[in-house]
This record gives C-alpha cells, structure tokens and sequence, in this order.
C-alpha cells in the first residue's frame, strides 16, 4: 500500500496536466532538428571533408569550401544548434524536488520525506516552447546571414587579387612598350633627328619607366596583402598552408534586372529575414506574457515514516497572480518590443533600398565608363597610334608622339581595370543582398534555403 501511494505522488503531475504542451514542444524541437539536418552546411571539424582546391577550380567551389572551414560559419552553427536544443526543456515541467522534514524536541517526534512537483499550466509550457522556437528562428536567420557574409567576403577578396594579377600584367606589358619608345628614342636623338623633342621623349620615357618600376614594386606587397585577406575570407590561419590561388580573370558579372534584383532582397535578404523573425519572436514574447495572468501550482506528498502505520501529508500551493497592474505593465512591455521590432523591419526595408540603389548606380555607372573605353577611347589611341608610328617610319615626324599615345591608351587600360574591380564589388553588394552570392556552391538544401521568402 505504502508502494502504491509513492507511485501515486510520482506520477502527480502527470494525472492532473496531461502531455497537451510536451507535444506541442516535442513538435517544435523535432522540426527544427530536421531542418538542421536538412539545411545546414555541417562546418564540423571532421563531418565533412573539404573540397580540393585545384588549379582549374571555379569561384563556387572557393566558396563552398569557405562555408565547410571558416569559423564564423561554424559558430553561428553551433549557437543554432544550441537555441533549438532549449525548444524542449522549454516547454518541459520544473524538476521535481526531494522534501524533508522532521520535527525534534528530546528525541525525533516525526521524520517525513517527500517529493514536490511544480506544475504549469500546458498553455503556459506551450507558449514558452513557441516562443524558445521563435528564438532558434532568429539564430536560423543569423546563421543564414553569417554564411552569405562569409561568400560575400570571399568574392571580395578574389576580386582584389584578380585586380592586383591584373593590374601587375598591365603594367609589365606597358614596360614592354615603354621599351621599344625608349629604344625608338634613343636611335632618333643618336642621329640627330629632332634632338630637342627627342631628348624630352628621352626623359619622359625614362620618367615613365621608373614611376611604373615602382608601381610594380607596390603591387608585388599589395598582392601579398590580398593573398593573405583571400586566405583569411577561406578560414585558414596565417600558420596553415597556402590554397592553390585562383586563376580566374576579373570580368563583368552578369546580373539580373533592376526588379529581379529586388525581389530577391525583399524575399531572400537574410538579415531582413533575421528581423522578421524577432517580429515572431516578440509576439511569442507577448504570449508568454499574457499567460502569466494564470496561476502556477505545487503538489507534493510527504510520509511520516516515524509512527507505524505511516502518516501521510499531501501538500499543494498555487500563486495568486492578483497583481493585474503589474501583469499588464508585462504584457504591455512585450506588445511595445513587437511594434519595435516590426518598425525595425520597415526602416531597414528603407536602408537597404536606398543602398540597393547606391550599388546599382555603381553598377551602371562603371559599366558605363568601360563601354566608353571599350568602344570610344581605347579605338581612337589605337589609330593615334598608328598614325603616330606610320608618321615616324615615313620621315614626316620625330618619334614623341608614340610613348605619348602608349601612355594615354595604358592610362585608360588602368582606369578600365579600376571601374571594373569597382563595379564588381559593388555586384558582390548586390548579389549578398539577395543572398545570391552563395549559390552554386553544392549545397543544395542551403540554397533552397536562402532563395525561400522568410
């Protein structure tokens, strides 16, 4: 008898709430891991092997290997991993507590164990686990925006080095010319053929040849740095090995129109997705706070084990939640933290429209001016040139025209490759707004995951 009414005060809790909340609980713990699983990017130290980076390999797989070995990647991860893992305990009862009691004059009077149970209302477990949910959301949405941050970085990075590669070719090539006009120079200043005009072409040239030498000889460093930011955005250490470097040219990203472009940042943008989720977030906070107008119990059995047959002492307790005032102050506090959360959802609506258009006028902008180089200027010093050295072969003219026209054409190559490294950068704007700059990288459930509305 005394068994049955031990297993009756255990099982206390049970009897008078029934699991209405630990399914609802269990529901939302279980979906969240599966979507873990699903879409997750498993960054692991060992769950997954990371791709080669061979000497053909394209600017997708760079990034799917920053994705499985950068740490920022690995920690949002894990801070996931950790919020959805409460969405049970969330909305699971208080551990039940062991009670002792005695009452003692000369000797023991009485001596009584027991066992306490809290006991919450299901509605109120419920509204916990939802709003314990509504937190792993916003850490979904963090991890989301930490891997298009870390794409993002990565594409910033290559771009610099495929500017620094470019530019240091550009300028040995201009060497190369600056060369010939010095030698042309020099055999025309030997025979005396316009000496004045030929020894300023002279100086000029030597001029040009050393500024560029030195030019050169920033780039080399500069090309280090990039190297080492490259390596960085990848999440290797200075310590570990080099990466195969890429080898990609730098050229004009091909970008969907204007309107493609912002309904990819209204449906996709992670960092507006995380802010939606804190809207969710507060209203789950709101309930929660309107669930504290119901009162919370205790129940417990105690057993004198002193006196023969046993005494038994049922106790039980409930709060009294009679101060409305305050509890309205809660609930209205949570009311106030949603509407500041979807105010901040609109105001960064705004932000990034206004950014979206910056970058895309950049865009333009830069495109605009490489056509022009492309089309107009680059042509017309070709045939300056030619007119140049044709004019020279013939006798009619000395030879200053030609380093002149080389300079003007490497000058406007120079000024090419700068508009083009920077309408790429503002693309890599562009493309992590719309949490494009991720794609193609092999993870599948990962890009369904960034293309979907939040």
């Amino acid at each position: 008898m005394h068994r049955s009414a031990a297993l009756a005060a255990l099982g206390l809790a049970a009897a008078i709430f029934p699991s209405g909340c630990q399914t609802t609980s269990a529901k939302l713990e279980r979906a969240e891991r599966e979507r873990i699983e699903r879409v997750a990017v498993h960054p692991a130290r060992g769950e997954t092997a990371l791709p080669a980076l061979g000497a053909e390999a394209a600017p997708a797989e760079y990034v799917g290997y920053a994705l499985l070995k950068h740490p920022a990647v690995f920690a949002a991860y894990s801070e996931w991993r950790a919020v959805a893992a409460g969405i049970g305990p969330a909305g699971a009862l208080p551990d039940p507590q062991l009670t002792f009691q005695a009452d003692v004059t000369s000797m023991v009077m009485s001596l009584m164990p027991g066992v306490m149970f809290d006991l919450m209302l299901p509605g109120k477990r419920a509204a916990m686990a939802r709003d314990m949910a509504a937190s792993s959301e916003v850490a979904y949405r963090e991890y989301l925006a930490t891997i298009v941050r870390v794409a993002a970085e990565v594409r910033r990075a290559w771009i610099e080095l495929a500017f620094v590669d470019e530019a240091i070719r550009l300028r040995e090539r201009s060497l190369g010319s600056l060369g010939e006009s010095a030698d042309l120079a020099s055999a025309a200043y030997a025979t005396g053929m316009g000496m004045g005009a030929t020894l300023d072409a002279q100086i000029k040239v030597a001029n040009e040849n050393a500024r560029i030498r030195s030019e050169l000889a920033s780039l080399a460093d500069r090309r280090r740095a990039a190297q080492m930011q490259f390596k960085a955005a990848l999440g290797l250490a200075p310590t570990d090995a080099d990466p195969t470097w890429p080898r990609f040219p730098l050229v004009a990203t091909a970008l969907p129109n204007e309107g493609e472009l912002w309904s990819g940042v209204v449906a996709a943008n992670p960092e507006l997705g995380r802010m939606r989720a804190m809207v969710e977030m507060a209203v789950a906070g709101e309930e929660v706070a309107r669930q504290k107008r119901w009162p919370d119990f205790t129940g417990g059995l105690m057993a004198d084990v002193k006196p023969a047959p046993w005494m038994w002492r049922p106790t039980a307790t409930a709060t009294l939640p009679v101060w409305r005032k305050k509890i309205a102050g809660q609930i209205e506090a949570a009311r106030a933290r949603r509407d500041a959360a979807a105010a901040r959802v609109d105001a960064e609506v705004l932000t990034m429209a206004a950014e979206f258009a910056r970058m895309l006028y950049m865009v333009r902008e830069s495109d605009r001016m490489i056509a022009f180089i492309d089309t107009t200027a680059l042509p017309n010093l070709d045939r300056t040139l030619a007119t140049a050295t044709a004019a020279f072969q013939s006798g009619a003219s000395g030879p200053a025209m030609i380093p002149e026209t080389e300079l003007m054409a490497f000058a406007m190559r120079t000024e090419r490759l700068d508009a083009l490294r920077e309408r790429e950068l503002a693309a890599t704007g562009l493309l992590a707004m719309s949490a494009a700059v991720a794609g193609g990288t092999g993870f599948s459930g990962l890009e369904a995951a960034l293309t979907t509305n939040p």
